[in-house]
């Protein structure tokens, strides 16, 4: 393994920066040579490929986005566009290739596997739906940019005696929702692994009336009412479903806030930063012991590998007991 590449695909997440970093000065310091794809699996298609030094790599680690860049890439998904990648790779004589990104990141690396090439993973989004980790990059610095947001709107919640439904996102999975909204006291809590109860959202809202507490959070997950990468209108948002729901019902003040893309930027967190520099440097190291199609954890405080297979098949599983235990906490009076 003496040319190793690394590529960061699918939606950008905080600490990615962090992996690549990571990655690329342990694989100098091995003696290798290390190369950036620019945008994904699309620049592996057309061949956008730059040799990556450790100045390159310099000044990045508190940096959120990618400095490599990402895009969707449909055509990676065919024969031919996986066959186009993997002829780059030969001509810049690539070995292996560290893969940054989500479960359809990991597919494509899959592809590339079955092809001959090897390929090693670094689970990084901030839904943290990938298996057999029990956070991916990314996900801390989203919660606790949600909860910064939901501190904030809570002070004017209270100073207007409103009600405030603050949609996060998460896509089809409630991880973002459920932590931000028990640490940030949230009066109710929808994510889509639970059937929502909206009547019983109203009645917590109305509880509240009665105790002489007339402001309330409410944190929705933004698949609670479906997928919304499938082109559900803004109009329909989980939020404003929720917010009308209770509008209608309490006659209170109801307000929206879609926090959206701020939650995939900034600058990432300790957390995130230590979690990347790991995930970066063990990457590199099973690269170099001549490992394949493995993916990097973090379980029981500790780094953990295991296969892409597995990853993929099992999928992240949020903690109901969080929920129960938020929802007793919101409905202790």
């Amino acid at each position: 393994m003496k040319r190793i590449a690394i590529v960061t695909s699918g939606g950008d997440a905080p600490g990615m920066n962090a992996a690549v970093r990571a990655a690329t000065l342990k694989a100098i310091n091995a003696g290798c040579k290390v190369f950036g794809v620019k945008r994904g699996y699309q620049g592996l298609i057309t061949g956008e490929i730059v040799e990556l030094n450790s100045m390159a790599v310099s000044g990045i680690l508190h940096l959120g986005g990618t400095i490599l860049h990402s895009a969707r890439c449909p055509e990676f998904k065919t024969k031919e566009g996986q066959e186009k990648a993997l002829a780059n790779l030969e001509i810049f004589k690539i070995d292996g290739l560290v893969v940054i990104g989500g479960n359809g990141s990991f597919l494509g690396a899959k592809e590339l596997n079955k092809m001959g090439f090897t390929t090693i993973g670094i689970p990084a989004t901030i839904d943290n739906d990938i298996g057999c980790t029990e956070t991916a990059l990314g996900f801390d610095t989203a919660v606790n940019t949600a909860l910064d947001a939901i501190n904030k709107i809570r002070d004017t919640a209270a100073s207007h005696d409103r009600v405030y439904v603050v949609e996060v996102m998460g896509r089809n999975a409630g991880f973002i929702a459920l932590n931000a909204g028990l640490a940030g006291a949230a009066e109710a809590i929808l994510i889509p692994e639970v059937e929502p109860d909206l009547d019983e959202v109203v009645k917590r809202v109305k509880a509240n009336d009665v105790r002489g507490r007339s402001h309330s959070i409410v944190v929705v997950a933004e698949g609670v009412f479906g997928d919304p990468i499938s082109g559900r209108a803004l109009s329909e948002s989980s939020a404003m479903l929720v917010a009308t729901h209770i509008r209608e019902k309490t006659g209170k003040d109801t307000r929206i806030t879609i926090l959206g893309h701020i939650q995939r930027g900034g600058s990432p967190s300790a957390v995130d930063r230590l979690l990347g520099t790991q995930f970066g440097a063990t990457a590199t190291e099973l690269l170099l012991a001549g490992e394949t199609e493995k993916m990097v954890g973090w379980n029981k405080s500790e780094i953990t590998v295991s296969t892409m297979d597995e990853s993929i098949a099992s999928g992240n599983k949020v903690d109901l007991s969080l929920l129960e235990l938020a929802d007793l906490l919101a409905t202790t009076y």
